[in-house]
């Protein structure tokens, strides 16, 4: 038995890394093209960072449920819808700076092995193909939603405290149209890609 350890298989990790690069663009790229992408993923880290703060409430109120429960034995009617909200607002308007990231649930064991050339085709009519018509649809959908909820006075079921929906919904609403923008400078790179052999702005 060898005394080397087993070195970990990290491919998709690296893909994930690299993809996720914000270095600079390439000179040869159309200016349109490579401040679209700049931007649009300048904007996705601020949304990022801003959503990461929603953390702080939830862990909060997930502590004060518990202290209450077990301490006090005085649960509260809200921490239960408090909390879904806040994870679900949390996982949603924070989904485009994930994609932005290369951080999504990837099965990169066959992508991974193929030229970066034909990793770029794939994405690019992927994106075309499935992931905007997908998401337009699911916007539109959405829309209705919120609208319905909002008109309604819809409340929660779940629990006592019946909060409204409508907020929560309107943060579906609004990281779908993240996931959109984002898409459009992932469909850019993509296209870079799949035309010059190079993921743009790659951290190598």
């Amino acid at each position: 038995m060898s005394d080397e350890p087993s070195k970990l298989d990290t491919s998709d990790e690296m893909i994930a890394e690299r993809r996720g690069g914000s270095g600079k663009m390439p000179d040869e790229m159309p200016l349109w093209m490579a401040k679209s992408i700049v931007n649009i993923d300048k904007f996705s880290k601020l949304i990022g960072n801003v959503v990461c703060w929603i953390l702080i409430p939830l862990i909060f109120a997930m502590t004060y449920e518990v202290l209450a429960r077990k301490l006090f034995l005085a649960p509260t009617i809200w921490a239960y819808d408090i909390s879904r909200f806040l994870y679900g607002a949390l996982f949603m308007l924070g989904a485009g700076y994930a994609l932005s990231r290369g951080v999504h649930i990837r099965a990169d064991f066959l992508y991974r092995n193929f030229k970066i050339k034909t990793q770029g085709t794939i994405d690019f009519w992927l994106y075309l193909l499935f992931y905007f018509p997908g998401l337009i649809v699911f916007l539109y959908m959405t829309i209705g939603f919120v609208g319905e909820s909002i008109q309604r006075g819809e409340r929660g079921m779940d629990t006592t405290w019946m909060p409204y929906m409508w907020p929560i919904k309107t943060c579906l609403l609004i990281g779908i149209i993240f996931l959109l923008l984002q898409g459009i400078s992932e469909l850019f790179k993509s296209y870079w890609a799949a035309k010059k052999g190079e993921w743009p702005g790659e951290n190598k």
